[in-house]
């Protein structure tokens, strides 16, 4: 029998490297984790890696003379390194401080691209992070039992057209709208954070007896070009969780562009809390 194939997974936090790991094992590949110090959940080292070696942010001439000792020619990167630790926590190694120093503009899209391609110039093919995973990408049409109002639907049209002339600049990839009206715009805090802040700033509002409906609409696209290889847009059953706080009732995504984490988790627990989801 051959023996399976190796691919390297570059492991940020959350459940994503996990979904890799175990797809990638499933398929019979033998995956050496590169684990970030920062980041990486430690349960990584017992889910049956064939190797699992951690680093610091930064350490990018490692990680290359890792995965080449192990062989690896391939690999994907999944997981969030949140934004602002790659830009504040960060320690870059002589290799990594010149990348960044010839970067035109200093945002997620273009550190990880040109990684991506410092990776390839040494013989390690960036892959697509959603590859192994793409039964979990968002179907279109109406995922959920409840269809979105006529509100929703004015907030989703609205909240698609801010939301895409906002990606093309890498600001973030979520705004969160009440009746037309923009209410919160994702930046380097995540989208989690963003619904919270803005169920604040409605509940706030309502108190100075504001105009706007309470019900919140999340709108999360993936960017006009995005790159699969990272920084896919991805929701959980968290994200559901802090909706159903924030007082949203409805979110809408990318057709076969966001990552559905937990599967149809993520839907139950939308249904049972009210929430319509929708992907065009």
């Amino acid at each position: 029998m051959a023996k399976p194939s190796k691919i390297g997974l570059i492991a940020g936090n959350g459940k994503f490297p996990f979904l890799v790991l175990d797809a990638a094992k499933a398929q019979r590949f033998d995956v050496v984790v590169a684990a970030i110090k920062e980041e990486t959940f430690p349960e990584i080292e017992s889910r049956g890696a064939a190797a699992v070696h951690w680093f610091s942010l930064g350490e990018l001439s490692r990680l290359i003379d890792t995965f080449k000792k192990e062989g690896v020619t391939r690999a994907v990167m999944a997981g969030q390194v949140k934004h602002k630790q790659i830009f504040s926590s960060i320690r870059p190694d002589w290799r990594l401080a010149k990348l960044l120093l010839s970067l035109s503009t200093r945002n997620t899209d273009s550190l990880l691209g040109a990684i991506a391609k410092v990776l390839g110039d040494e013989g390690i093919v960036l892959e697509n992070s959603t590859t192994l995973l793409e039964p979990l990408l968002a179907k279109a049409g109406i995922l959920t039992k409840r269809a979105p109002t006529e509100l929703e639907k004015k907030n989703i049209e609205y909240g698609r057209d801010v939301a895409h002339n906002l990606a093309q600049y890498d600001i973030g990839q979520t705004v969160v709208i009440a009746e037309a009206a923009c209410v919160a715009v994702e930046a380097m805090e995540g989208t989690d954070a963003t619904i919270e802040r803005a169920g604040h700033l409605i509940s706030s509002l309502e108190a100075e007896a504001s105009t706007l409906n309470r019900a919140l609409t999340v709108v999360k696209i993936a960017k006009p070009n995005q790159d699969m290889r990272f920084d896919v847009p991805v929701v959980g059953i968290k994200t559901i969780e802090t909706m159903q706080k924030a007082g949203a009732s409805c979110l809408a995504l990318n057709t076969g562009k966001c990552l559905l984490l937990d599967g149809d988790a993520v839907i139950s627990a939308a249904d049972g809390a009210q929430i319509c989801i929708v992907a065009e």
